[in-house]
């Protein structure tokens, strides 16, 4: 698209970080062993629990190129509850809540995403969660302006 993201544009304050932080986000965006679609659900969810605009704004556009629906979307905001979820769905975004919430997933919802998911894709969660968290919270920090054309967070 020839433009650079609000994102890239304040990381390159300090490109030594920059460029070590882009070898773990190139794993959990590009190369990770989930669905392109259960990641997106992983971060448009903590995304929202972090209330963070920039995050959100990005991963709805991701989130439909890979085929969600905007209801599908919306799910995201209203969390495991959300009626009308597969049980696989409402499992990750358990996970996400408890990740959130307390740092750590129960061993309910573990034996519950080992239904769906092997070894690799449960750390793959955990640090999809972490690195989406820790993202939310440099943006929010720095504050990050969405870049334009965004939705924002009416979806």
């Amino acid at each position: 698209q020839g433009r650079v993201f609000n994102i890239f544009k304040t990381l390159a304050h300090h490109p030594d970080l920059a460029r070590r932080w882009m070898v773990f986000a190139n794993h959990i965006l590009g190369k990770s062993t989930l669905s392109e679609r259960d990641r997106e659900l992983l971060i448009l969810r903590i995304g929202y629990l972090c209330q963070s605009g920039y995050e959100w704004s990005q991963h709805v556009q991701i989130a439909r190129r890979c085929d969600m629906s905007d209801d599908e979307i919306r799910s995201t905001k209203t969390g495991p509850q959300t009626l009308g979820l597969s049980t696989k769905d409402k499992v990750l975004l358990q996970a996400v809540d408890e990740l959130h919430g307390d740092s750590y997933i129960s061993n309910e919802t573990w034996l519950n995403l080992s239904d769906y998911f092997n070894t690799k894709q449960l750390m793959d969660i955990v640090f999809t969660v972490g690195q989406y968290n820790l993202v939310s919270m440099a943006l929010n920090s720095f504050g990050v302006q969405l870049d334009k054309g965004l939705p924002g967070w009416d979806v």
